[in-house]
This record gives C-alpha cells, sequence and structure tokens, in this order.
C-alpha cells in the first residue's frame, strides 16, 4: 500500500468511523490534557507515533497507509538548507531549544507564557503612551471642577476689585472690561444690580479718569440693553444726567462713543426716559455734536439713533396679528399713553433737523448714506414742503442717483438683481418721487 505524507492524505471520514464498539467517540490527541503531553524525538529515520505525543517544529509528518498510523521523523538535509532554516527556526523561538534532549511539555507551556507575557507588556506600554491613567484623569477633572466659577462669583470679585481702593487704575479698567461681556446676559445684568454694581459704575462716569469713565459707560449700555429693570433704576439713579453731561462737554472721541451707546441702550423702548431726554435737552446735545470738529463718526449714529425712536413711537399702535388678545392690548394701551407725552417729532422740526440730517448725504460712506436716506424719508411727513424748498436737497439726490443708477447696474450685469445699490437707489427715486 502506499504511503502518502499527511498534508496530501485527505480522506473523508464519516461519523460511524470514528466511534468505538461502544459507540463512544474516542479521546483524540487534540483533547488530550497538555499536562499529559509526551515530546516526540524524531530521528532521520521514520518512527510511529503514539498518541499524546508532541511532535517538534519543523518535523516531517506522515499518515502510513498499509498500517493507518502516522509516522514522524526529521527533515531532509540538502546542503545545509534545512540545517539553515532549523537555526532560523531556532533563534525565532529564542530560549526555546527544540533540539534539547531536555525538552518537556511544561517547558513549552513556560515558553508559550512567557511569549503572551511579552504581548501584553508591549500592548500595554503601547496603551500608556497613548492614553492617561484614569487616576490621573480623575485627579484634574478635580482640580478643575475647584476652578469652576459662577458667572455670579465671577462679577461679585470683578465689583469687588471696581470697589477697592487698593485696585489700581489699570485695575479697575480691566475688571470693568470684564464684566461688559457678563451684563450682556439679562440675568446677570440684573444680579449686576442686585450687588451695587450699577450704583458704581453710574458713580465712575463722574472720574476724572478718561478711560475709567469710558468702560464705565459701556458697562452700562452693555447692561441696559433690552433690559427694563435696569433701565429703570438706571434713570432713578442719574445716569442720564451724567451721560448728557459727557456728550455736552470736552471729552475725548472715545468716551463720547461709549456715552452715546449707553444713552442710546437708555433710550430706546423706554417711553419714560424719552420723555425726560427731551426735558433735559437732550436733543440739543445731541445737534452740538454737528457742530464740533472730530465728530464725523458720532453722526450716523445720532442719525440712526433718531430714526429708531421715531418708527419707534409710529410702531407703537401697531398690533400683530398674533398679539390681538386683552392682556396684550392693554399693555399696548399703557405704553401708547406713554408715547403720547413724548413730543419728539415736534422737537425734531423745532430744533431744525430738517436741514441738518440732508446735509450728510455729502459723505462719502455708502452706509452712512443709507441711514441718511431712512431719516429723511420718516421725516418726509413733516418737513417735505422744506425740502421742496431746499435745492441743495434736489441736486444731492439727482447726483446720488446717477451715482447708484451706474453701481445698481454694475450689480444686475454680476448677476444680482435684488442688490444693495438697488435698494439704495429705490430710496432715493422714492424721495425724489414724493418731492414732486
Amino acid at each position: 500500500f502506499p504511503v502518502l505524507p499527511l498534508e496530501f492524505a485527505l480522506t473523508k471520514i464519516e461519523e460511524s468511523d470514528i466511534k468505538d464498539d461502544s459507540g463512544n467517540e474516542p479521546v483524540t490527541e487534540d483533547d488530550a490534557d497538555p499536562e499529559d503531553l509526551e515530546v516526540f524525538y524524531p530521528t532521520d529515520q521514520w518512527q510511529t507515533l503514539r498518541p499524546g505525543q508532541a511532535v517538534p517544529a519543523g518535523s516531517h509528518v506522515r499518515l502510513n497507509l498499509q498500517t493507518g498510523e502516522r509516522e514522524a521523523k526529521l527533515p531532509d538535509s540538502e546542503n545545509g538548507e534545512s540545517d539553515g532554516r532549523g537555526e532560523r527556526r531556532r533563534k525565532r523561538l529564542g530560549k526555546v531549544d527544540v533540539d534539547a534532549n531536555s525538552f518537556t511539555s511544561e517547558e513549552l507551556k513556560k515558553a508559550l507564557a512567557k511569549m503572551k507575557e511579552s504581548e501584553k507588556a508591549e500592548r500595554k506600554e503601547e496603551v500608556r503612551k497613548k492614553f492617561r491613567p484614569i487616576e490621573q484623569l480623575k485627579e484634574e477633572f478635580e482640580k478643575l471642577n475647584m476652578k469652576m466659577e459662577t458667572d455670579y462669583e465671577i462679577m461679585v470679585k470683578l465689583i469687588s476689585k471696581l470697589n477697592s481702593s487698593a485696585s489700581t487704575l489699570d485695575e479697575k479698567v480691566a475688571a470693568l472690561y470684564d464684566l461688559e461681556y457678563y451684563v450682556h446676559q439679562v440675568d446677570n445684568a440684573k444680579d449686576f444690580l442686585s450687588m451695587g454694581g450699577l450704583r458704581l459704575v453710574i458713580e465712575g462716569l463722574n472720574s476724572s479718569e478718561a478711560a475709567l469713565k469710558e468702560h464705565a459707560a459701556f458697562v452700562l449700555g452693555a447692561a441696559l440693553s433690552s433690559n427694563p429693570k435696569v433701565q429703570i433704576e438706571a434713570i432713578e439713579g442719574g445716569a442720564l444726567q451724567k451721560l448728557l453731561v459727557i456728550l455736552a462737554t470736552e471729552q475725548p472721541l472715545a468716551v463720547r462713543k461709549k456715552a452715546l451707546f449707553a444713552l442710546s441702550s437708555m433710550l430706546r423702548h423706554f417711553p419714560y426716559a424719552q420723555q425726560q431726554f427731551l426735558k433735559l435737552g437732550g436733543l440739543q446735545v445731541l445737534r452740538s455734536l454737528f457742530r464740533q470738529k472730530g465728530m464725523e463718526t458720532l453722526h450716523v449714529r445720532v442719525v440712526t439713533l433718531l430714526y429708531d425712536l421715531i418708527m419707534e413711537k409710529v410702531r407703537a399702535g401697531m398690533a400683530p396679528e398674533w398679539e390681538l388678545n386683552p392682556l396684550w392690548l392693554k399693555q399696548m394701551e399703557e405704553k401708547i399713553q406713554q408715547y403720547q407725552q413724548v413730543r419728539l417729532v415736534p422737537a425734531v422740526l423745532e430744533q431744525g433737523w430738517c436741514t441738518l440730517v440732508p446735509n450728510l448725504l455729502a459723505m462719502p460712506e455708502h452706509d452712512t448714506r443709507e441711514k441718511v436716506l431712512k431719516l429723511v424719508g420718516v421725516l418726509m411727513a413733516f418737513c417735505r414742503e422744506h425740502y421742496r424748498g431746499d435745492p441743495a436737497l434736489g441736486t444731492a439726490l439727482s447726483l446720488l442717483r446717477s451715482e447708484y443708477e451706474e453701481l445698481a447696474a454694475q450689480e444686475q450685469r454680476e448677476g444680482d438683481k435684488d442688490g444693495y445699490f438697488r435698494e439704495l437707489l429705490g430710496s432715493i427715486n422714492t424721495i425724489i418721487q414724493e418731492l414732486r
């Protein structure tokens, strides 16, 4: 009978063939306990393998079809090639000497365990380099949590620094700078009020230091924005008078900018403050800025403020469809009554704003022209006769129309049919049409 190498002796074994006479499956080599493995020592001659024997790597194994037993021997040496492969194999196995007579299953197990331990150590070191230990992360989070402060706590510290006589000017300015960030939030502004911070910044408007005065006005404007409670407390605390004094006296431009910002925040959506503003001569103070050199950057801000205040009063009685409920109507009645006491338009006409505003159309900035055109359009209902008799206004509008016709045409050629310049051209044409 032929003898085939094991790797080529592929035979399909029926399930019934692998059972003994009693019907039980025999214990195979794979099922043997590793402790019971006996090492087979090959030679250059074929030897029969007994069940349970461990065959060293590299040995030749075959199935003897005549006897049905497995046999093994050392690989044939061809010009030293096999010995070279065996040597390389021994180097890969490290301390495990497969040719040693003392080679046992216990040594095999220990060698395998060492290999696994080495792999685990390498993986552990790799993980350690990529990730920090959980204990270190917990410690860092604990430190982070200790440093976490609420907005309230931070504002308490900033106000304390602002109110301290030991703080330098730079420290007070820095505290105000940080406070401006926090009081933009409505709830923070209310807390700022309860802490006494509002009183401190109003007092800061009287400071002889321009930097302190500037940042105090900046914080005040931020706290006042869309915050009725703070608006009421501020006007009762004398903030309106102090802001008008800053705008009416010689002050650096930066200080006046912040004072105008705070004034605008106080007046918007607060008819009582608007009424007090007119009583204190606030409109005359704003007009005086147009007679001073170096105040051009404030002109467009004043124009924007006047436009907003006039439109605010006009829209006060306009109820959106979704707000037609009894409670809203009652609140609007009260608000309309408050706005009726604000005689803003008569004051604008009396103080010559109909003449003053159109002169700003000569300014080169498109944004400034846009805001001036809006105010001229709003004032048209009250200043129409004056505008019709003003040849300078007619000339300015004609020049602007020619300029913006060209710019709008260029926009359209570029594919922007509803562009910015086309919108400005529409405002100019509307004013010209109403003056005819």
